[in-house]
């Protein structure tokens, strides 16, 4: 076998990023995420809840739902993870708590 005909060992395959057509994707708002799974998949849905304080009777409408197996969650919460980071460094730290966010109002 010649030297081009094997394949070469200990340098990793180069990533081929795929050609995306943004044009053709459907934007959906979401402030909600459900996450579940098997040993295989992972399940995230997403969905709108129109009382994210207050009723809790309300039922959140899924709209979404994402399936992937881990490796490809690991990726997204490594992008995301990255994502946030810059974000954070650029225009402060995101405090998930809605309390620590409210601002008190004063009586009138």
């Amino acid at each position: 076998m010649a030297k081009s005909d094997q394949p070469e060992t200990g340098s990793p395959a180069p990533q081929i990023q795929p050609t995306i057509e943004p044009d053709t994707l459907e934007p959906i708002y979401t402030n909600f995420a459900r996450v579940t799974g098997s040993p295989e998949e992972l399940i995230l849905d997403f969905g709108l809840n129109t009382q994210p304080i207050g009723n809790v009777n309300t039922p959140v409408k899924i709209s979404e739902r994402l399936v992937m197996n881990y490796y490809t969650a690991k990726r997204l919460w490594h992008t995301l993870a990255v994502s946030l980071q810059r974000h954070e460094e650029a225009f402060g730290v995101l405090e998930t708590d809605i309390t620590k966010r409210i601002v008190p109002q004063k009586a009138r």
